[in-house]
């Protein structure tokens, strides 16, 4: 039997009380070894103090042996004793063969305390003594991958892969992949995604391939990852809105729109999903369906400006005078109201000849449409017609500058 085997039941049960008891009785045994992997299966398990208090036991004993001196340190980190655990570090001797590990660990916590250049100088130093160590060289890729150096990264990662293929459980083809993509280099970041999946297929590697093969453009290699994706886990919501606007590149809007509402059925509360289902909708000319799509993407967000644009603009081509009206009318009842619907509402008002209140929303609408010929156009008519010709004047003033090749400006004036 595992002399380790009772501490790992108590651990299992959580019973500190009675582990404190074990561990007591246990230092007092010869047995250095066992000991030293129990620090290591409390500290596993979450018991940092407990493990120190092993640790502290074994260094007693052994006052020369350095590794357990990294050991604490590395735990009394994890327990904010920085001092402490500096210390311990920097007494190990430069001669000392665990000396690469120890700047190591200090590398990783000055990089924890955003001290990056410490942490590189501590990193450097260590591959100078051990330039082919893997793991010196995978922890200064990953410093320049946090740190924004990712051409530098994907260097160093690259000579690291035909070595092995993995360090610490990290698969370093993955890895590079999703250095590539941080830096937008999806391109190299393609191929490497594509080892990952050949070794494990899992939903965020999934994602990420497709998400580099739509931005190189590769979309029915997106739309492959994607279909896969949301097979294997149908509630990978960003999955449904990434594989529909793939469609949608290819021009294939039925499965487009058959993606997104999926999407919908998944996550009724996605406002985007809605936005992209409005959208698709109107390419297709299915007007009633994108109405409906639109207005359940301002039901969740009443000041969606994106939603609200598209359906005001469909109600305008449309000719649905009232109905855009009311929505308008329903947005500021929500308190929401935007400068962007009063061209909108004054060609509206304007077409419902209720020509007061167009005028209100024309002047509404000029303030900030001062450089818009298109609808600086439609005011100068609209006031001609209404006989307010001082102020379509000044509009016609505005207009010979932003279209001087126009005559019909200067002949007006």
């Amino acid at each position: 039997m595992d002399k380790l085997e009772p501490f790992l039941e108590a651990l299992e049960h959580g019973n500190v009380e009675k582990l404190n008891v074990m561990i007591d009785s246990f230092l007092i045994e010869p047995d250095a070894d066992t000991q030293y992997r129990l620090a290591d299966l409390l500290a596993q398990y979450g018991f940092v103090e407990e493990a120190l208090k092993v640790l502290a036991h074994l260094q007693f004993l052994y006052p020369e042996e350095n590794q357990l001196k990294i050991d604490q340190a590395q735990l009394l980190l994890e327990l904010d004793q920085e001092d402490e655990a500096l210390n311990l570090l920097t007494s190990i001797e430069k001669t000392s063969e665990t000396y690469p590990q120890a700047l190591l660990t200090l590398a990783d916590y000055y990089q924890m305390i955003g001290l990056y250049e410490v942490a590189e100088q501590k990193l450097d130093e260590a591959i100078t003594i051990m330039p082919n160590e893997p793991l010196l060289l995978y922890a200064k890729g990953e410093m320049l991958f946090e740190t924004g150096r990712y051409l530098e990264a994907a260097r160093i990662l690259e000579n690291l892969l035909p070595v092995q293929d993995s360090i610490q459980a990290v698969d370093l083809s993955l890895k590079l992949a999703q250095v590539y993509s941080a830096g937008a280099a999806y391109e190299e970041a393609i191929p490497y995604y594509a080892e990952a999946l050949k070794k494990e297929v899992t939903p965020d590697v999934l994602f990420q391939a497709a998400y580099a093969s739509f931005q190189v453009q590769h979309y029915e290699t997106a739309v492959n990852h994607l279909e896969s994706l949301v097979e294997v886990d149908p509630d990978y919501f960003s999955g449904y809105m990434l594989l529909a606007e793939s469609y949608a590149m290819l021009e294939k809007n039925t499965e487009a729109l058959k993606a997104i509402t999926n999407g919908i059925a998944r996550d009724e509360f996605e406002k985007e999903y809605y936005l992209f289902a409005g959208k698709i909708s109107l390419k297709m000319g299915r007007l009633k369906e994108a109405e409906t799509f639109l207005r359940e993407a301002i039901a969740l967000d009443p000041e969606y400006m994106d939603a609200i644009f598209i359906l005001s603009s469909l109600f305008s081509k449309e000719e649905k005078d009232e109905e855009l009206i009311e929505l308008y009318e329903t947005l500021k009842n929500e308190h929401f109201e935007w400068s962007s619907m009063y061209p909108f509402i004054a060609d509206a008002y304007n077409r419902l000849e209720i020509y007061e209140k167009a005028y209100e929303f024309y002047k509404l609408a000029y303030t900030e449409l001062k450089d818009d010929a298109q609808f600086l156009e439609k005011y100068v008519y609209f006031l001609l017609e209404e006989g307010k010709r001082e102020e379509a004047l000044e509009v016609i003033a505005l207009l010979q500058k932003l279209e001087p090749e126009n005559s019909a400006w200067f002949e007006m004036s």
